[in-house]
């Protein structure tokens, strides 16, 4: 009886090779994986430049700090530049190995100020280690893009989740071996617009639904 089951066995096995399926051989095709990737709020945080030499940086999500901002403030013409930091290593990161498929950047943007107008923001692929946020790292001269990419937001965008196609920075993170995916949101390069640019980075019972997430597709 035993040796009826073995031989029952290995026709089954038999017949599953034949259809194709594999049970992870090398010969079969390649598993797509899906990670998604919270920002931390301990290091997401934004620096405003209040003067040609001076600079106010505000580092970690806290009760009173549920938002980080990009562009130019249009009452006091101050300039703001978004950091966001998403841990790559441990549990649910990307393999050092992998090969990036794609990834995006889902956003909430609470608002454009003032309610009127467009933003052009560029998004630079950064690193800054240890995550701790400095003057510099405002300057792309002195904390220069690894990576960019340019997009548009519109006052349609408020109130909404926007997701980025970053898969160029992606790919240039883990041809880089970085251990974060780092991000330097700002506005685009040319004449400044006074626009406001404000995302949403609560640390909430609502954090899973509107905070900075990073969804990577990878082999």
């Amino acid at each position: 009886m035993n040796n009826l089951k073995r031989f029952t066995l290995a026709i089954a096995c038999a017949l599953i090779g034949l259809t194709g399926c594999n049970n992870g051989d090398d010969d079969g095709p390649p598993i797509l994986f899906t990670t998604q990737i919270q920002s931390d709020p301990g290091f997401d945080g934004d620096i405003e430049q209040t003067s040609s030499t001076s600079f106010t940086i505000t580092q970690g999500m806290s009760p009173t700090v549920q938002s980080v901002f990009a562009g130019i403030d249009p009452v006091a013409r101050t300039e703001f530049r978004t950091f966001l930091d998403f841990p790559l290593t441990g549990g649910g990161g990307v393999p050092g190995n992998a090969i990036i498929d794609s990834a995006f950047l889902d956003v909430y943007i609470n608002s454009l100020q003032p309610s009127v107008g467009d933003i052009p923001i560029l998004i630079d692929l950064v690193s800054f280690q240890p995550p701790t946020l400095i003057d510099t790292d405002f300057d792309r001269g002195a904390q220069p893009a690894l990576a960019s990419v340019a997009l548009q937001f519109f006052q349609t965008d408020v109130g909404t989740n926007v997701s980025i196609d970053v898969t160029p920075l992606m790919v240039a993170a883990q041809n880089m071996g970085l251990l974060d995916f780092q991000v330097r949101i700002m506005q685009d390069l040319g004449p400044g617009i006074p626009i406001l640019l404000e995302i949403n980075d609560t640390t909430g019972v609502d954090r899973g639904s509107f905070a900075p997430l990073l969804t990577v597709n990878y082999f």
